[in-house]
């Protein structure tokens, strides 16, 4: 028979464990997924790209810069803020437009730098932070080809991006108007430009924006043409882990912030419309009304 003494002893040592139970979730569930991972590890992983000028691309001196570097830069800095961890460690990954969505799922990068479209097909394994870029798919061509439309291109070889959701909307165009095209796959956008310029391909099709900087960056930028006709208008965001609302709370709040004090208007401004390295080219790419309303109006909507 158990003494009232140890009875009580009993049911403190029972209430104890019990908190305990209680307790060491919640502290577990207050940092979890991402921060949790980079506090443990004392790095952030960024991935990046080679050639996604002005997004995430490679200088003279073979750093990654570029206006979501910037931005991720910034992301970092709240990183280090909300773990006091000043001296927190950034690890840079070069990626390709194939492997941002792999290597994020599977660990090896925490957040890509870099422009991606933010898909309702690629929401169902990542997530995407607010917009912080609108663009439309459209073609480069040759300055006097006689291609106005993506209907012009039936039979002709065209240059692709592995990976991008060019491929697809070029598909879905081609059955809506009975035609179809000579693809040719390439793993970046840089072998994509290469593969036109070269006469491998008549057309190259992808964002606008990178078109604009593929140009202006080339030999002879007056060589080449976007046309007007468009695939889609895409929202771009910055890609992390799916089911992680605590790490996405911190990214789409630091942008949120950037762009209410102008600071995002300030990034643009330096990456969009003044000359940039390695070149000093000024891509002259202003702010366009989806963007606009994107920054006014935050928002992780895909298409």
């Amino acid at each position: 028979m158990i003494q009232p003494k140890h009875m009580a002893a009993k049911a403190l040592f029972c209430s104890f464990i019990l908190a305990a139970a209680i307790v060491v979730p919640a502290q577990a569930q207050s940092l979890g997924g991402t921060l949790a991972k980079i506090r443990d590890t004392g790095e952030i992983r960024l991935g990046h790209r080679d050639v996604s000028v002005p997004f995430s691309y490679l200088d003279d001196n073979q750093k990654p810069v570029g206006f979501a570097m910037d931005l991720c830069a910034r992301i970092v800095d709240a990183v280090k803020s909300e773990l006091k961890l000043p001296s927190l460690q950034t690890r840079l990954q070069p990626i390709q437009l194939s492997t941002q969505i792999p290597l994020i799922e599977n660990g090896t990068i925490d957040i890509v730098c870099g422009p991606a479209t933010n898909t309702l097909e690629r929401q169902k394994v990542v997530a995407f932070s607010d917009t912080i870029f609108v663009s439309s798919i459209r073609a480069v061509v040759q300055k006097d080809a006689p291609i106005r439309t993506f209907e012009d291109l039936s039979g002709r070889p065209v240059s692709l991006t592995s990976g991008s959701t060019s491929i697809g909307l070029l598909a879905a165009r081609g059955q809506e108007k009975n035609f179809q095209t000579r693809n040719i796959l390439t793993p970046d956008h840089g072998a994509s430009f290469l593969a036109l310029t070269t006469g491998r391909s008549e057309a190259f099709i992808m964002d606008d924006i990178l078109l604009a900087s593929l140009i202006a960056n080339s030999a002879k930028p007056s060589d080449w043409r976007i046309i007007d006709d468009s695939l889609r208008t895409e929202p771009y965001g910055l890609i992390i882990r799916k089911g992680d609302p605590e790490f996405k709370a911190l990214v789409d709040t630091t942008l949120a912030a950037m762009m209410k004090s102008n600071a995002f208007g300030e990034l643009y401004a330096k990456w969009f419309m003044t000359p940039i390295p390695p070149r000093n080219v000024n891509l002259n790419f202003p702010m366009t009304a989806p963007l606009k309303d994107a920054v006014a109006n935050p928002n992780d909507k895909g298409v």
